[in-house]
């Protein structure tokens, strides 16, 4: 492996480690999917924190571990593997490159810290927090994970008292936000390449996304064929930029392709869904009594939310939480919000299309029968892409022909297979009964919905007749 132990306690622009260190002194935890990644002193020092350690209660996946038992995995090993992929990929740069690029010590220190604690502001059941509960809590709130795992960086510096100067802090949290805000900011920035390692906002290619394909395909039991070590081996930087063989385009758009497999059938699988909907729900009717919200926007209160709160939703006997401890009883008993159908947007229709909600659904039931509530529906759109919206991410992504070429290129759909796909984005409009015995109106209106808004039924599924006649 490529990476080195550093026994050095402080990160210092001037430190130059020795050019060799063994690694058997450095203290190391076997990975089920890298195998054995060594961790320098100063990186414990981190890890070492409760604020850090937190990330062992928050499941990768969210609540897909009640579909696919396997994915238990937690956000604690999969920043490990970010970290040391981050690494890896710093040094091979450097070894590849070493005189054109000037990659030192500083340079892969830095990307390693920002690969260990780029997910450290996640909330409780992976985007489940940031996707589904805070935007009906926070109207408005511009909240995201990435914001809060700058704060959190701030927040166990100062609480640990490490010992770091301020500028490798700077520079750690701006590769942290690279994938968002600061992608656009630093196109002259010196070394820029590096801030594309971990959370790449040019092109979408990074270690975080190596690790966690591979990472939740082998919890969840499913094939990944997907090589991420051979872009890592063959990749170079070219103009500050980091460029890859034209001729591994097609192992690229398997990186593409595998998220979105995973995306559609793990992800946002419908049953997963409709668990973490109704998780959503217990957190909003718990939300006043244990004042989530106020957790939110302080670290030294944000690192105490974890997976655990629905056990303390569960075990409470406060009749203020009993709503939301009966929600967690119908999961615990398989009682869960029935899927009713779903269509996926026809392709014209996506560029502008608006976000569908139960309200559309209960106006488009025809009179007579039971009268729907807003609250008996629950509305999932679901967008599934290649990472770049609408957008095809080879056309953002830099090539190079061999490595003796100074050129980097782009290669245009044409020159591309005509077996890959001319869409690059689904959504999908899924409907859910919160009650069982209102699945077969529900699914009724929702037919209505669609024929009033494209003129066509384009369900995929017809309404099971036992839920139609359950009661």
């Amino acid at each position: 492996m490529g990476a080195s132990c550093n026994d050095d306690l402080t990160f210092s622009p001037n430190y130059t480690s020795p050019s060799s260190r063994d690694l058997r002194f450095c203290k190391h935890v076997h990975d089920n999917v890298h195998g054995n990644i060594y961790l320098d002193p100063i990186f414990l020092k981190f890890i070492d924190t409760e604020e850090f350690q937190r990330l062992r209660d928050l499941k990768q996946l969210g609540m897909a571990h009640m579909v696919y038992p396997g994915a238990v995995h937690s956000r604690f090993e999969h920043s490990l593997g970010v970290y040391w992929l981050a690494g890896e990929a710093a040094h091979k740069l450097k070894t590849h490159q070493r005189m054109e690029l000037g990659i030192d010590h500083f340079d892969i220190q830095t990307v390693k810290l920002a690969g260990l604690l780029h997910d450290i502001g996640h909330g409780p059941f992976s985007h489940l927090f940031e996707r589904e509960f805070l935007p009906q809590v926070l109207k408005g709130s511009k909240w995201s994970h990435e914001q809060m795992s700058v704060k959190m960086v701030d927040h166990i510096v100062d609480e640990h008292h490490i010992e770091i100067d301020s500028e490798t802090i700077k520079r750690v949290k701006e590769m942290i936000l690279a994938s968002s805000e600061f992608a656009q900011t630093r196109s002259t920035r010196e070394k820029h390449f590096l801030y594309d390692i971990v959370a790449n906002g040019r092109n979408g290619i990074d270690v975080d996304k190596f690790d966690y394909i591979v990472r939740d395909s082998r919890a969840c039991g499913l094939g990944c064929n997907f090589q991420f070590q051979r872009l890592m081996e063959t990749m170079q930087v070219l103009g500050n930029e980091i460029c890859y063989r034209a001729k591994d385009y097609l192992t690229i758009h398997k990186l593409f392709a595998t998220r979105a497999d995973l995306y559609r059938t793990v992800y946002t699988h419908a049953k997963v869904k409709a668990i973490e909907l109704m998780v959503a729900d217990a957190l909003l009717k718990a939300n006043d009594y244990l004042e989530i919200t106020a957790h939110v926007q302080d670290p030294s209160l944000f690192w105490k939310l974890d997976d655990t709160i629905i056990k303390t939703i569960e075990t409470a006997p406060d009749q203020e939480l009993k709503e939301a401890r009966d929600l967690i009883l119908r999961i615990r008993r398989r009682d869960l919000y029935q899927f009713c159908n779903e269509y996926a947007v026809p392709k014209d229709n996506i560029v502008n299309f608006k976000d569908v909600t139960a309200q559309d659904i209960i106006c488009s039931q025809k009179t007579g029968g039971v009268i729907l509530r807003e609250d008996d529906v629950v509305v999932s759109n679901v967008r599934i892409d290649l990472a770049r919206g609408r957008h095809n991410p080879l056309e953002s992504i830099k090539f190079f022909k061999d490595y003796d070429s100074e050129e980097k290129f782009s290669i245009p759909d044409d020159r591309i297979s005509h077996l890959l796909p001319t869409s690059y984005q689904d959504m999908i409009v899924r409907v859910y009964s919160k009650k069982p015995n209102l699945v077969g109106v529900i699914s009724e209106a929702f037919e209505n919905f669609q024929l009033k808004t494209y003129g066509i039924k384009a369900q995929v599924h017809a309404t099971p007749e036992k839920k139609k006649r359950r009661i």
